[in-house]
């Protein structure tokens, strides 16, 4: 091996510096035996970073559902893929840019959405939506209107101008992201089974070509240092490590390698995300069972005198890299011209399992794949439960505690609190009508896209509380599972599989480490109860800084089926005199709820107990109800309880509309109005059918009981409670969010 003279020697500060443990330094000789110089080493910091290598959660993640018959591809390629029939199948992953935008927002936001998109077309697939999960401190604080609307005007402008639509997402505010802002993006595409594609280097002699953007020097230690451990306070340091998009760029790259796909000169191809050129030619070698070697020299750069070194670590934007048969190059090269992008051979294939690197013929780099990839140093332990969840499940309410609450007041203060507010403000910045296809955009429980050339619908969502992970991580685990199936569910689509994003602390302290693996169980649990394999997904740590950890997040996002998008279940489809069903019975449950947050200013208890069974029952159950035709519209309870979803429900309907909602008459209506216990829907049906919806779900066993009708008057009533007036309701949850935003702002 030769040390070039550019390269300091490796001491323990330099070790240090690169995220890397005194005995990960010795594992690393070991597999080398030798040292490695200072390139090998910053190659191995991105690989055995947590980012890219998931020390912590490799281990535990193996306990995750991950197949089924709907499956074509699970977790280990770019993005996972599921089967939708007539041949087609979809694809599609979530993953995190947290701490980019963090330090950045507008930059962080956008190419986080480049990155997923693309993990969706380096598998064959055309990306035909996108999706988000934000989630920011409260917007009482100048620097958090900053970072939301920066970050919110990345997410769209870089989906606008690649001309996919931004479909669906959600939006939390809650002091607990207040130093660390948590951005994931989701995209989904379609393809002909027959054409997906994996990321393999395989066939010794095959040549390797980059394709795409020039690489800078933008990004360099994105994965190993930003990413890959806790934010610091002044994050003007860390801007030289975000990356920096042109989705322009990245519409010519979609079109490009689609085409090339469709070509077939191209037998492997996978982006430059994260550890660029080093993880993508090491995991595609591993994939392959093969070796790879390449000449940094050859690979295009925008700036000058890079070194080795920063060309393997960079994470420039809207790269590829790409394996084909050399004997194709000439239709590679043309492809690649007729789309304005450069191509470039760097190197080859091999057989004898080495990542082998040069600079104009100088070898810098000797490795074994394996040791790049399937040696990550692993840590697995067990641990206790954190003191502050004894504390937290201790509560219980005291006597008279709701004595002064007033349950409208209550409303008017949950719908208007930003977090369960109308998100109009965000999502009016995307365009989700792009691409024709969106039947149901943002607003609903989930987005509705008719899959051309077929009868079928897709449905999506993106959910996760991370509150209730917070107040018991088992429990907050299974129910964002059962929280994102019922949103499908509400639209008449059967859900089919998950994409996962897990946002957590510092992994190794024992109370992160305790949190994260409770909620991988409770996803786990609730994934096999419902049908919903994962078939990818991100694991996001080390989201915590000076103020503390983040609420241990995991995000879910879930895709499911309707057969016959006529059959779709639309938002605000009822008219004067249909019954409101409380499909699921009455809950009562406050424990963790948004009414303690939000009106009591608590965050207590633990979240409603997980009934899969009965999750699974009811969810069928609703299905079967718009299977006979016996469905205007459809809202699951769920944040804010039964008297949100009717609210909600409400401002769906056709203005002049009303709702007047009926409780069980005894004391206390608060329970029964803001409980959040789960697999429950509120349905409206038509006043004629009441008496076959009812015989339906009695045949079904299912707990239902009328709750209430469609009004002309446009009122919220609830009997024996009181009224409200539909249109300031309406109002204070439509303005709650461009008001907080027309206060000044600080990009401190």
């Amino acid at each position: 091996m030769t040390v070039t003279l550019h390269d300091p020697l490796v001491n323990p500060e330099i070790v240090a510096a690169h995220g890397l443990t005194t005995d990960e330094y010795e594992q690393i000789c070991a597999l080398l035996g030798r040292d490695p110089n200072l390139t090998e080493l910053g190659v191995f910091s991105l690989m055995w970073s947590e980012h890219c290598g998931y020390k912590h959660s490799r281990a535990r993640l193996a306990d995750l559902p991950s197949t089924g018959p709907q499956v074509v591809q699970g977790p280990g390629e770019n993005a996972g893929a599921i089967d939708i029939g007539e041949g087609l199948a979809i694809v599609f992953k979530m993953e995190s840019h947290n701490h980019p935008s963090a330090v950045e927002p507008y930059q962080g936001a956008a190419t986080g959405v480049g990155g997923i998109l693309r993990d969706v077309f380096t598998m064959g697939a055309r990306p035909i939506a996108l999706l988000n999960s934000l989630r920011f401190g409260e917007l009482d604080d100048p620097h958090v209107r900053y970072l939301f609307r920066r970050v919110v005007a990345g997410i769209g402008d870089y989906g606008n101008c690649v001309g996919i639509p931004t479909v669906g997402g959600e939006v939390v505010f809650d002091d607990a992201y207040r130093g660390n802002p948590l951005v994931n993006a989701m995209c989904v595409g379609i393809l002909a089974q027959n054409d997906l594609t994996r990321g393999v280097a395989s066939g010794p002699g095959n040549a390797v070509y980059v394709l795409g953007a020039s690489t800078g020097r933008d990004g360099i230690h994105g994965a190993s240092l930003l990413a890959s451990a806790e934010l610091a306070d002044d994050t003007a340091e860390s801007r030289p490590t975000v990356q920096v998009g042109d989705p322009f760029s990245e519409k010519l790259l979609l079109e490009a390698t689609l085409e090339l796909i469709e070509s077939g000169a191209a037998i492997g191809i996978q982006d430059m995300g994260a550890a660029g050129l080093t993880s993508s030619s090491s995991e595609m070698a591993t994939r392959a069972g093969t070796g790879i070697e390449f000449d940094v020299s050859r690979v295009p750069r925008r700036e000058p005198d890079m070194s080795p070194y920063e060309v393997l670590l960079s994470e420039s934007q809207e790269r590829m890299l790409v394996v084909a048969d050399p004997h194709r190059e000439p239709q590679l090269m043309t492809i690649a011209d007729k789309w304005d992008l450069a191509c470039t051979r760097i190197g080859s294939v091999t057989d004898d399992g080495i990542w082998r690197v040069f600079e104009d013929c100088e070898e810098v780099c000797a490795i074994p794949v394996e040791a790049l990839t399937e040696a990550v140093p692993t840590y697995v332990r067990e641990v206790e439960p954190p003191a502050y969840l004894a504390s937290l499940h201790a509560w219980s309410p005291r006597p008279g505690w709701l004595d002064c609450v007033e349950p409208l007041a209550a409303l008017a203060t949950l719908i208007s609190a930003p977090s369960l507010a109308s998100k109009r403000w965000v999502f009016e910045q995307y365009d989700h009508h792009v691409r024709t296809a969106t039947v149901i955009g943002p607003g609903a429980d989930a987005a509705v896209l008719a899959i051309k050339g077929t009868q079928r619908g897709l449905a999506l969502t993106i959910d996760g509380n991370g509150r209730y992970v917070y107040c018991d991580p088992y429990r907050g685990g299974a129910l964002a599972v059962a929280e994102a199936a019922r949103n499908l569910v509400a639209v008449g689509a059967t859900p089919l599989a998950i994409t996962d994003c897990l946002n957590f602390g510092n992994p190794e302290k024992d109370d992160i480490y305790y949190q994260f693996v409770e909620a991988l169980r409770g996803i786990a649990d609730a994934c096999r109860a419902l049908d919903t394999p994962v078939v990818s997904g991100n694991v996001s740590f080390y989201n915590q800084s000076s103020v503390g950890a983040v609420y241990p997040t995991p995000t879910i996002g879930m895709v499911g089926l309707i057969q016959d998008i006529e059959k779709r279940i639309y938002p605000g489809r009822a008219a004067v005199g249909d019954r409101l069903l409380l499909v699921g019975g009455d809950g009562a449950h406050l424990g963790a709820s948004s009414f303690l947050k939000e009106v009591l200013g608590e965050v207590a208890g633990r979240p409603p107990t997980v009934d899969l069974k009965a999750e699974r029952m009811n969810a069928e159950a609703i299905l079967a109800l718009n299977e006979a035709g016996l469905i205007g519209t459809c809202r699951d309870v769920g944040d804010g309880g039964l008297a949100v979803a009717a609210a909600e429900l409400m401002f769906g309907l056709e203005s002049g509309l009303g709702v007047e909602l009926e409780i069980p008459g005894r004391a206390g209506p608060h329970a029964l109005l803001f409980g959040e216990d789960g697999a429950r829907y509120v349905v409206t049906v038509a006043e004629d059918d009441e008496s076959r919806a009812a015989e339906l779900l009695a045949e079904l066993e299912v707990v239902t009981r009328a709750c209430g009708r469609v009004t002309g008057d446009a009122a919220y009533h609830v009997v024996d409670v009181g009224s409200a007036n539909r249109s300031v309701l309406q109002a204070s949850s439509e303005t709650s969010i461009p008001n907080a935003m027309r206060q000044t702002e600080s990009n401190r």
